[in-house]
């Protein structure tokens, strides 16, 4: 099954001159959703995860899944002010400003072996946050899933410590 069909092309979304890559058609179909989930599960063959970190919004689809599959537990890492326990956050830089991302204190534990979802590797700055948040409270960082990398934007370099996958490049 070529998972690609299931990404749709959004032209000027969110605004001209970008081209987005929506997964909409991949979540309303439950064979490429499954056959997609196969493909993130087999890149972890081998490896004990004990948390699957999910990335606000889109990482939370496929990272609660990742967590049912290896019976594993899930950590939703939010923008901030959305969760409502003791955080930490973690800031990065976009291309007209920064954000910050924020996960609640007690989610990781020291040792725990992480497993870092989102849906798009783009510019890196996402998964580099999520990463400092992990590693701040003692995780250790098995690997970065994506469901798409896109190349051209050279995000994979500021992780490059990291172990990467990417079920479709780009």
């Amino acid at each position: 099954m070529k998972i690609e069909k299931y990404i749709r092309d959004i032209q000027g979304f969110p605004k001209e001159g970008i081209l987005f890559k929506d997964i909409t058609p991949l979540l309303i179909n439950p064979e490429a959703r499954t056959n997609c989930l196969k493909i993130l599960v087999d890149s972890l063959e081998g490896k004990k995860i004990d948390k699957v970190v999910g990335a606000e919004s889109r990482g939370f689809f496929f990272g609660m899944l990742l967590a049912q599959e290896l019976n594993a537990g899930f950590v939703p890492v939010r923008k901030p002010k959305k969760l409502p326990y003791d955080t930490i956050s973690a800031s990065y830089e976009l291309e007209y400003g920064s954000d910050s991302l924020e996960m609640h204190t007690d989610a990781i534990k020291k040792g725990d072996r992480v497993l870092i979802h989102d849906d798009v590797l783009a510019t890196g700055g996402t998964a580099k946050a999520v990463c400092e948040l992990v590693e701040k409270l003692g995780g250790e960082i098995v690997q970065c899933n994506f469901l798409m990398e896109l190349t051209f934007l050279n995000g994979r370099e500021k992780i490059k410590e990291y172990p990467v996958f990417a079920v479709l490049t780009y």
